[in-house]
């Protein structure tokens, strides 16, 4: 105030698959209506290539199965088996005879005789005129020549242990029915039962087996592992902690899980997600603040939450709005369990390392402090291990945010000023004399209007008790006339016109956006007229005296 006021898919066919000789219609054809060639099988004009067909079934026409006798010449590869040779000139006769019956099927061609054939000279027809070596089921395949005759390989005996279980084995359906037929048939001719496909067919199904009780195990363990997280129970340590204690700092912002990481990994809780339930279900917890907390090892989560809602668990360091930066430093010393005085001179020091604005760089020598005015109010956290260099960096730096979000630069020339530093100046002088925000928006005027070259009220000199208990360290009302006017120091704006060198304090945000927003309503003149809180305004030289006469009769001056 002026003199009278406060202080501040599939596989391929298989020559055992029971569709590959017959076409899948043997059994019908056997069942069914005769074949217009008496049930006779037919031969294919066409030799087979070599390697395709196996000797003991070929496909051919009218859905017969076709059989060619085991001739040691078709063995070696001599292109046609000389079985087909004794059809020859029949066919040949028919086809040139008949051409296409009527039914819609061709004559067969035959072919020319073999010399070397013995049976190739022999009269061949179908029916009565050649002895027919297929008169019973029991009689196939149709019997040899003697010369030709081989022995019967003596079936081999099966091996012990070898009979599988109809699962394994492939068993079960239709498919088994058309094996075990086709097996018959080897078995009669002496041949060798065939086992490979079923040992293939068992151990794939067992690799089935493997893989698909392999990815049942699978798939249990990660169910359980999100049933563990979804619904199970949290790890968590009991009790109230170990004799050891940590400083946990806790970013502004923060929410539950991430302040569960943060104390989970200095040992605190045992996992983020306890500590996150019990926080949520302590009415109370969504208060937790921002900053540095002492608390001990290995709590229980609730614990915790508990003491972290304890005002005494919190190490951290409060900058009050209007603050001094030598309440401050001190502050800082206590937290950080330093000598008194040892963060001033840190700050003295390494004012230019900690990230002031390149507009604060202020070398007006008559600076007190160039820290002030740029150690934001909030809280930070502050404790024990922790540099003085830290605390105040952070300060700087919020105060340096803050600054730059109201754009100070810009908005100093518009309000008269020459440059944002003598803006967060004006802030700092409203701060100090102000109390509520109407306050402040008349404090910012009268410093706006004393200021301007045309004030005849008061010759540009501001007058304001603040500044002067800022260059003594005190918070003094009651200064006499005659210990103001004879100080000459630049902070005593009894003496000295203009405004203080630098800001006498840091500012909070409710100053800073009155000192933006003045009120245009001609005060010039103030007095806190009850000593500390009623603040009075007035516009004339006469109406300050009727204030000053309250204020003497209030305070007993």
């Amino acid at each position: 105030m002026t003199e009278y006021g406060r202080g501040q898919g599939s596989e391929p066919w298989h020559p055992e698959d029971p569709l590959y000789g017959d076409g899948g219609w043997g059994r019908q054809a056997q069942a069914g209506p005769q074949s217009p060639y008496g049930g006779q099988p037919q031969h294919h004009p066409q030799a087979p290539q070599h390697g395709d067909w196996s000797q003991e079934q070929q496909p051919g026409y009218g859905g017969q199965q076709h059989q060619y006798p085991d001739y040691p010449d078709y063995q070696d590869g001599s292109g046609r088996p000389e079985y087909d040779q004794r059809f020859a000139h029949q066919s040949q006769q028919q086809f040139h005879q008949g051409g296409w019956d009527a039914t819609g099927t061709h004559g067969h061609v035959p072919y020319a005789a073999d010399p070397g054939d013995p049976y190739g000279q022999q009269p061949m027809a179908y029916g009565a005129e050649q002895p027919d070596f297929y008169p019973t089921e029991d009689a196939y395949p149709p019997p040899e020549p003697p010369g030709r005759r081989q022995p019967e390989p003596e079936p081999e005996p099966e091996t012990a242990g070898e009979e599988e279980h109809a699962f394994f084995a492939g068993g079960g359906g239709e498919d088994d029915e058309e094996e075990h037929e086709l097996q018959s048939r080897r078995e009669r001719r002496g041949k060798k039962p065939a086992k490979s496909k079923k040992r293939r067919t068992g151990c794939a199904c067992m690799v089935v087996v493997l893989v698909f009780g392999g990815g049942l195990g699978g798939v249990g363990y990660f169910g359980y592992q999100f049933y563990q997280n979804r619904f199970g129970t949290a790890p968590d340590y009991a009790g109230d902690g170990t004799g050891e204690t940590v400083t946990v700092e806790i970013p502004k912002g923060a929410g539950g899980w991430e302040i569960g990481r943060r104390l989970k990994e200095a040992g605190v809780v045992k996992s983020a997600e306890a500590f996150v339930h019990a926080q949520t279900t302590t009415p109370g917890s969504d208060g937790i603040q921002a900053g540095a907390y002492l608390l001990k090892k290995e709590m229980s989560a609730a614990s915790a939450v508990r003491l972290m809602m304890d005002p005494r668990s919190q190490n951290n360091v409060i900058v009050t709005p209007g603050e001094r930066n030598a309440g401050v430093y001190t502050a800082i010393d206590k937290k950080l369990e330093l000598s008194a005085g040892t963060t001033k001179k840190v700050a003295r020091k390494n004012y230019r390392t900690l990230g002031l604005p390149a507009w604060a760089q202020n070398k007006n020598s008559d600076i007190k402090d160039p820290l002030e005015g740029f150690l934001f109010p909030g809280t930070y956290p502050a404790a024990k291990g922790m540099k003085p260099d830290a605390v105040l960096k952070q300060m700087v730096t919020q105060a340096k945010l803050k600054y730059a979000a109201y754009g100070l630069t810009d908005k100093a020339k518009a309000l008269g000023l020459d440059n944002a530093f003598e803006l967060v100046t004006v802030a700092s002088l409203v701060q100090a004399e102000g109390k509520t925000h109407d306050d402040f928006r008349k404090m910012a005027e009268v410093v706006y209007n004393r200021l301007k070259p045309t004030n005849t009220e008061t010759n540009r000199l501001l007058q304001f008790d603040s500044s002067y208990n800022y260059l003594k360290g005190t918070s003094n009302i009651h200064i006499s006339e005659r210990e103001i006017t004879g100080n000459q120091d630049p902070y005593n704006t009894y003496t000295h016109k203009g405004l203080t060198p630098g800001p006498i304090g840091n500012p909070g945000e409710d100053a800073l956006k009155a000192t933006l927003n003045p009120t245009h309503d001609g005060w010039i003149y103030f007095v806190a007229t009850d000593g500390t809180n009623n603040t009075e305004f007035a516009k004339t030289f006469t109406e300050f005296q009727e204030l000053r006469d309250k204020f003497n009769a209030n305070t007993g001056n």
